[in-house]
């Protein structure tokens, strides 16, 4: 039991619970957003294009039965304009900003160590000697 309490307690883990808190907080309000402005803006666009923003009355029917596929395309017509404004956001704010992803992808092995490390670093967080940067031109 308290080697289950000092895994489930450790710093790393419970940092990690947090930052997953905070991600699925903050993703969920992103998408609310998004969905916001799809609905709010792109939707009525469309609209006014094309004469409908929303297909939900439209059904078939089958003997007694009656399928209401307009539900369906209203929902596919959401997701086709939500992606690419996902896209252009993801895409577009880094660029925007001009905060682009920084540091090298990768890792090496410290020659001091042998433990895997960033192909950027200056210092090992293994052993915390120096350690040459890998430039690649």
């Amino acid at each position: 039991m308290d080697d289950f309490k000092n895994f489930a307690f450790s710093g790393s883990l419970v940092d990690l619970a947090i930052g997953l808190a905070i991600g699925l907080a903050i993703g969920t309000a992103f998408g609310a957003v998004i969905q916001s402005l799809v609905d709010h803006l792109i939707t009525p666009i469309v609209a006014a294009i094309f004469g409908k923003p929303s297909f939900n009355s439209l059904h078939w029917k089958v003997g007694k039965g009656d399928i209401q596929y307009g539900t369906s395309l209203t929902d596919l017509l959401g997701f086709m304009l939500l992606a690419p404004v996902i896209m252009f956001l993801v895409k577009g704010i880094p660029k925007a900003t001009g905060r682009e992803v920084a540091g090298a992808q990768g890792s090496r092995e410290c020659p001091w160590c042998k433990e895997f490390i960033a192909v950027d670093a200056l210092v090992c967080k293994c052993c915390t000697r120096d350690v040459e940067p890998v430039v690649k031109e």
